[in-house]
């Protein structure tokens, strides 16, 4: 192993270290905006949750399900993602040392091995790229059509530049099996684009050699940045986002304490309801009840937003969707990340405070026509690759319309005067309603 430290291996580390910088930045605006939410405790049942983000986040097991086509081609872009990260490894090590695979000599066979499986996998990822380039914009899949601008490109984009990262690794391996000063005669796909270079001199082999590796690199840590940015950006939270999934029961609602408070004091005949006044404490003003902006929601549900991969599979599964009704619930899931960076964006234009706007989630973003769509059957949450609950933060946002506005439709409040006169959802006496035991 030899140590060549020189001015290249300098503008590496700056490269790298402005690289970490930038991401470092972006990364805190994203968490400081998650933080806005409100606080819900995740971290119970530990060994459950790390079970189940074993399975979903690193195993990849809902991604297949059913849709099996999609979800191979995407364990192979998701494989090659993780494992050609060894070699980015291997990369960062030459980078800062001034050495040239630095693994290979102390590794010897394995090495070699390593890197056929790598190039084959790389080949791979290429093909997937391709098919799923062809599935957004030539034999378009029903749940893409309706993406259109930015989230359309994105996905363009992203799979564009791991296609051309790949061809730079194959294209690196390639001009170094013809170079003399290499002890390989070329890996199992580079040795096969190896005759591609097989003209050039030692010198102008150098140079592409060093052009693809540059390139290479440079990339990926342009890819590091721009993430943030883009609905990618559940490469890093998919892992965070399973590991505090919901474990309850899917049709579990969470109780407001506010309201639980009234309601046992209600239920309570030896309650006093200005005990708290009598003893000289002030009485605390209730939060909001529900969800009117993404402020209202909990921070679990935020890190949803941010770990929504945008691929559809909740609205293809939704029946309001399917029917024909206006709820999408990804769009649930991109409007809430639109509204809390436009908030993000407020706050960091006014000193770290908010400045009232005069928009919210609800009417500006999200419409009442969407949320009574939902039938709460939970389809979406079920269906979502990375444990997205979708459903939760449309309930919040009925229960502000119902607790805070009063603003339930025709029908169901209609249900919730039945219920309160006759302790029923329908509208005949209490002393009728056995009466059915009789037919």
């Amino acid at each position: 192993m030899e140590i060549h430290f020189g001015w290249q291996n300098i503008v590496f580390m700056v490269a790298l270290g402005v690289a970490i910088h930038f991401f470092s930045r972006s990364f805190k605006k994203i968490w400081r905006n998650i933080k806005l939410g409100k606080d819900i405790q995740r971290n119970d049942r530990s060994s459950e949750r790390w079970g189940i983000m074993a399975r979903v986040a690193m195993g990849q097991t809902k991604m297949v399900k059913r849709r099996y086509v999609a979800g191979f081609f995407h364990v192979l872009i998701y494989a090659g993602f993780i494992l050609i990260n060894i070699e980015v490894a291997e990369i960062l090590i030459d980078g800062i040392l001034g050495t040239h695979r630095i693994f290979a000599e102390p590794l010897g066979p394995v090495y070699d091995a390593a890197i056929h499986f790598f190039e084959i996998l790389a080949v791979l990822v290429i093909v997937a790229c391709v098919v799923f380039l062809w599935r957004r914009n030539v034999n378009v899949v029903d749940r893409f059509k309706d993406l259109k601008g930015w989230p359309k490109k994105d996905g363009n984009y992203i799979l564009i530049i791991e296609l051309v990262l790949m061809l730079a690794l194959l294209t690196l391996g390639a001009a170094e099996a013809n170079m003399d000063s290499m002890n390989h005669n070329g890996w199992v796909i580079s040795g096969l684009l190896a005759p591609i270079f097989s003209g050039f001199s030692q010198e102008t082999l150098h140079v592409i050699e060093r052009a693809a590796w540059w390139f290479h690199i440079i990339g990926i840590l342009l890819f590091l940045n721009y993430l943030p940015f883009s609905k990618h950006f559940h490469i890093i939270m998919a892992f965070p986002n399973v590991w505090y999934s919901k474990l309850e029961p899917k049709g579990q609602f969470s109780n407001n304490p506010a309201v639980k408070k009234e309601v046992e004091m209600m239920m309570d005949p030896n309650a006093d309801p200005f005990a708290a006044d009598a003893g000289g404490e002030e009485t605390e003003e209730p939060d909001r009840f529900g969800a009117k902006d993404v402020t209202d929601l909990n921070w679990v549900q935020l890190m949803n937003a941010y770990s929504c991969t945008e691929c559809g599979r909740c609205t293809a599964s939704c029946p309001a969707n399917i029917t024909g009704k206006k709820l999408s619930p990804r769009k649930i899931m991109m409007d809430t990340r639109d509204r809390l960076e436009e908030v993000g964006q407020n706050i960091d234009a006014n000193g770290g405070e908010f400045k009232d706007d005069g928009k919210s989630l609800l009417d500006d973003y999200i419409t009442r026509e969407e949320l009574w769509a939902c039938t709460t059957c939970n389809a979406c949450t079920e269906a979502c690759p990375v444990n997205i609950d979708p459903m939760g933060i449309i309930v919040d946002m009925r229960r502000y319309l119902v607790m805070e506005e009063s603003s339930a439709s025709s029908q169901i409040n209609t249900m919730m005067t039945n219920i309160e006169n006759n302790a029923a959802p329908w509208a005949y006496a209490q002393a009728d309603r056995a009466n059915w035991i009789n037919e």
